[in-house]
């Protein structure tokens, strides 16, 4: 089938901060074209050309609170009401006191750039806390495209400057709770000649003197790479030394043990020359460090990166310590908590007061509360004694987010004095963001602050007449969702990550979900029981149209299987092979299945049990085509590059939908008033615009329904976009790890 895909430029247009897009929208996110009609003679197939518009369309995040790795809080000195929080899969946010909420920052991005949502390093201008700077980018994603954001709105534009070229980053790399290993220079007051450094992975140290727009290497300091590929992982100026508008001490760590070589680099001449600092740990890794203003550098250590052990073994993140540097003297001392041989992580000193300091734990997972997770300490002394506050007295406070029952505080790999208050402390985690408004209180009070941030990996959804939406997600099993602003109800019992999730199209309540573990709900997810048996783990799940037939392809496994008896037992099908096959079943007769094998349509009529070839597609396809509900045999196929096929007849032939350029994912929801055939909702490119579309008439005619301010990064690994069947003109797509968004019209 021929392609008339035009690749989408990548030209950052610029964010806003407001959800209702539409006629309000930006100039850039409107595109209309003329409908016109070609003749043709293909039944059922959609025969005018398409026509994009774009109308009003609110967009948030479904509600779930948290959920993925908050990796660092950054709050500002200068502006007290102002936190930044960057995240590993789910972009930057802004924190306001005055709201009690984060902002995203990052919706803006598009399937071009969707590893802008890993962030490895954030810095905010010490002057002024509307100017911040990310270093974004994830390796495994655009081709580990590279780009310096900058902002001077407070994240609600940004500048995109891309380094591709000089140096990668992996947000979702080892390491990538260290840091900050982005720094601006504190001797820097003017906004176009602002001094930056920036410690990269595989590179070595660079330096920006203008602002972040262009940057330089700077070969003084003779380190670029590392053997476990983290780099330089801190960078840290100290405005104590600020001389000629510059800082001229500069400290640089090496994510490194000392037997490999420094791990600490030390500047007095503005970032001229560098000489390796001797004396402190060399069987440890520096994590992050902070300076008192005092003249002191304390460094949190670990035996590897982080967050977690490698799989080599050698960064176990079992051990680690605190130490304090004397810049005037290059003394050192270990000021440990006593007994503790935990890794450390996070480190921060009162602004207020420089002998209070306030560390963390890293991948330490000893009681607290009902969960296990990191400990947090204080110290009044400069680290001469230390007070461990969870064991002191721990409350956990979930505001609201029922799925955190039995959820520690874990992976603290960063930990800040709030600067507006010093009795506040933030700590990030593997689940979100605690905040204790008074770290002295016995017990302290940890609430989870999460308002407004969502960062999951979302995984498979499904909406059913008269029933609640119900998600499958990463990490975090999935959910029911009675009400999209409101937190959902999380399965029972808990699996963890939920790779596969399906309904019977013809038994209400009927589902069935995948992970390590099988279960099934007759009662629409209120109760979930266990398959007696299983083939394989996770992978990909369906369920036949009465519930009886189940057909699951075990992760990194190229057989799959079928059970006929809610699975006591499991025999191999026949014909479905290759990896990450995903079949989907007819919703009208139990007895078929269908899945596309990356060159056809492939397709069973004996309860999937064996699977033949039908019509041939083109290769590099989404593996998620979708059967329109209530109907049998018609079948729409995402293509990617090859756009979006359509068929009638149960896969035996595909036609195009004319002027899909690209379809990353297709789904349906309720028909509009005075239709009959369900909305149809894509992903995808319309005469070379991408963006979220509708069709209110099979296909005939689209209307874009985002704008360039919300693309969330594209679907993502979970490749999907859903219609709301119980709710005209709702939809809800999957994203990288910024969660479930949705979007719902204004007017109608």
């Amino acid at each position: 089938m021929p392609s008339t895909y035009a690749r989408q430029l990548g030209v950052f247009v610029g964010a806003v901060a407001a959800i209702v897009v539409g006629a309000a929208a930006t100039a850039t996110a409107t595109v209309t074209n003329a409908a016109t009609t070609t003749p043709s003679s293909d039944a059922g197939v959609s025969v005018t050309v398409a026509t994009a518009s774009t109308i009003a369309y609110a967009w948030d995040s479904v509600a779930i609170g948290g959920g993925g790795f908050v990796t660092a809080v950054v709050p500002s000195r200068s502006e007290p009401d102002v936190a930044y929080a960057r995240t590993d899969v789910g972009g930057a946010y802004r924190w306001s006191a005055k709201e009690g909420r984060w902002y995203p920052l990052l919706d803006w991005v598009g399937e071009d750039q969707t590893g802008f949502l890993g962030i490895d390093a954030l810095a905010v201008d010490p002057h002024n806390a509307g100017n911040i700077w990310l270093l974004a980018g994830i390796a495994y994603l655009n081709g580990g495209r590279t780009a310096i954001l900058r902002s001077t709105d407070y994240g609600k534009t940004f500048d995109v400057v891309d380094v591709t070229a000089q140096f990668k980053t992996h947000g979702n790399g080892f390491g990538r709770q260290n840091g900050e290993r982005l720094a601006v220079d504190p001797g820097s007051h003017q906004s176009l000649t602002t001094r930056l450094y920036l410690g990269s992975r595989r590179n070595g140290l660079f330096t920006s003197n203008d602002a972040g727009k262009s940057w330089q290497r700077n070969d003084a300091l003779p380190v670029t790479t590392t053997p476990n590929d983290v780099g330089l992982n801190i960078v840290l100026p100290d405005p104590a030394s600020v001389q000629a508008g510059h800082a001229r001490r500069v400290f640089v760590g090496v994510s490194r043990f000392g037997s490999v070589g420094p791990n600490l680099y030390r500047s007095d001449d503005a970032g001229a020359s560098f000489q390796p600092v001797t004396g402190g740990p060399a069987d440890l890794m520096p994590q992050r460090a902070a300076l008192d203003g005092a003249g002191n550098l304390y460094i949190a250590y670990a035996d590897g990166a982080g967050p977690h052990p490698d799989k080599s073994g050698t960064e176990p993140m079992e051990r680690g310590q605190v130490w304090r540097y004397k810049t005037a003297t290059g003394a050192w001392t270990d000021v440990t908590p006593a007994g503790w041989t935990r890794p450390f992580a996070g480190i921060s000193v009162d602004p207020a007061n420089p002998r209070r300091l306030v560390v963390s734990t890293i991948n330490t997972f000893i009681p607290q509360g009902d969960a296990k997770g990191d400990r947090i300490l204080v110290s009044n002394d400069a680290g001469a004694t230390w007070t461990d506050v969870i064991a002191r007295g721990f409350r956990r406070d979930a505001a609201g987010v029922p799925w955190l029952e039995g959820h520690a505080i874990h992976w603290a790999g960063s930990v800040e004095f709030d600067p507006r208050d010093p009795r506040a402390v933030w700590v990030t985690s593997g689940n979100g963001i605690f905040r204790t408004a008074n770290i002295d209180a016995v017990p302290a009070t940890w609430t989870f602050t999460v308002e407004g941030l969502e960062e999951t990996v979302p995984l498979g959804l499904v909406s059913m007449p008269s029933a609640p939406l119900v998600s499958a997600i990463g990490d975090y099993d999935g959910f029911v969702h009675d009400d999209p602003a409101r937190h959902g109800r999380i399965h029972k019992p808990e699996i963890g990550t939920t790779t596969g999730l399906d309904a019977a199209a013809r038994r209400p309540g009927t589902l069935v979900r995948v992970g390590d573990a099988m279960l099934v709900t007759r009662d629409g997810g209120a109760t979930w029981n266990k398959t007696p048996a299983m083939q394989g783990k996770r992978g990909q799940i369906a369920i036949s149209a009465d519930g009886a037939t189940l057909v699951h392809t075990p992760q990194d496994s190229t057989t799959s299987f079928r059970s006929g008896d809610t699975g006591a037992t499991w025999t191999p099908v026949a014909g479905l092979t290759g990896n990450r096959m995903r079949a989907v079943a007819d919703p009208v007769r139990a007895n078929v299945f269908y899945a596309y094998d990356d060159k056809a349509l492939v397709a069973s009529s004996d309860s999937g049990a064996t699977f033949t070839a039908r019509a041939s597609l083109p290769s590099g396809g989404s593996r998620l085509i979708r059967a329109a509900p209530e109907r049998e045999g018609d079948l729409w196929a995402p293509l990617k590059q090859g756009g979006l096929a359509r068929s009638i007849d149960g896969g035996a032939s595909f036609k195009p939908v004319f002027d899909i350029d690209y379809c990353g994912a297709v789904g349906f929801g309720k028909a509009a008033p005075g239709k009959t055939y369900p909305t149809v909702f894509i992903w995808g490119s319309v005469k070379g615009v991408r963006g979220i579309y509708r069709s209110l008439d099979t296909g005939a005619t689209w209307q874009r329904i985002n704008d360039d301010a919300h693309q969330y990064g594209g679907p993502g690994d979970g490749h999907f976009i859903v219609g709301d069947m119980n709710r005209f003109g709702v939809v809800y797509m999957s994203t990288a790890g910024r969660g479930i968004v949705h979007g719902k019209p204004v007017t109608q």
